[in-house]
């Protein structure tokens, strides 16, 4: 079997401003939503703040309208609910409530250039187990951010990854996964949650990478539901997601959406 080449874009450092700038907005925004993610609000709502936040930045939201198998996706903001793993579809239906985690995963662009980032939210008193699963994406998320360094392998962000998350007996979801970003929302390299040490292509600097573990509690197994959008884990067991967007630099690495 041929393996295709990554055609990874490297950044000028006028780029990676630009990208910083973006960045920083969708921080603020995700900042922001820890005061907004209350129960008894729609995650509807929860899109509808994401997106007036997105104008007031002067930025476009990267979601919306993003082709997907026989639609665009409807909103500017990916809110995933307990089992939800991602991209899903904002409504006016589901109102959050105690106990809830909730993921929310923003894109915008500024002039030409996107800034990507998700963050997972406890409602109010929620398990023991559903804080943990948390606490270890988090971590994850971390320990893969630790081996963003010039001249390091790819692969040594996904080994790490995986060791997190295993070792506290979850899973990392294999359907998706983190990605290159720049002029476009998703470029190559692509980057596993999962993988070996010493593998994988050589980090350089001007790479920029969207790292994003997607934790289960459960298995690793996930489908897709019904909308074409939502991906839910095949065993009904919760899922935290956690994501930045991460510049290489001469110096290490510059996480641009912290």
């Amino acid at each position: 079997m041929l393996f295709k080449k990554p055609n990874v874009v490297i950044k000028t450092i006028k780029e990676i401003d630009k990208m910083r700038i973006a960045g920083k907005a969708v921080a603020s925004i995700l900042k922001q939503l820890s005061c907004v993610i209350k129960p008894g609000i729609t995650t509807k709502a929860i899109d509808i703040f994401v997106q007036r936040q997105i104008k007031l930045f002067d930025m476009e939201p990267a979601f919306l309208g993003v082709k997907g198998v026989d639609s665009s996706f409807p909103a500017s903001a990916c809110v995933s609910v307990n089992n939800e793993v991602v991209h899903g579809i904002p409504s006016f239906e589901y109102f959050i409530k105690e106990g809830d985690i909730v993921s929310v995963d923003i894109g915008v662009i500024y002039e030409g250039y996107y800034g990507d980032a998700a963050k997972t939210y406890a409602v109010g008193k929620i398990s023991t187990q559903a804080q943990k699963l948390l606490d270890v994406t988090k971590l994850a998320l971390e320990k893969g951010i630790e081996q963003v360094l010039p001249g390091n392998r790819l692969g040594n962000i996904s080994f790490a990854i995986q060791s997190v998350v295993e070792a506290a007996g979850f899973s990392v979801v294999r359907d998706f996964v983190g990605h290159g970003i720049g002029r476009s929302l998703h470029e190559d390299p692509q980057v596993p949650n999962y993988g070996r040490f010493d593998t994988g292509i050589k980090l350089l600097v001007g790479m920029v990478l969207a790292i994003e573990p997607m934790v289960n509690e459960g298995n690793f197994r996930v489908f897709l539901t019904d909308n074409n959008w939502t991906v839910v884990t095949a065993d009904g067991s919760l899922s935290s997601h956690f994501e930045h967007t991460i510049a290489i630099t001469k110096n290490g690495c510059e996480v641009l959406t912290r």
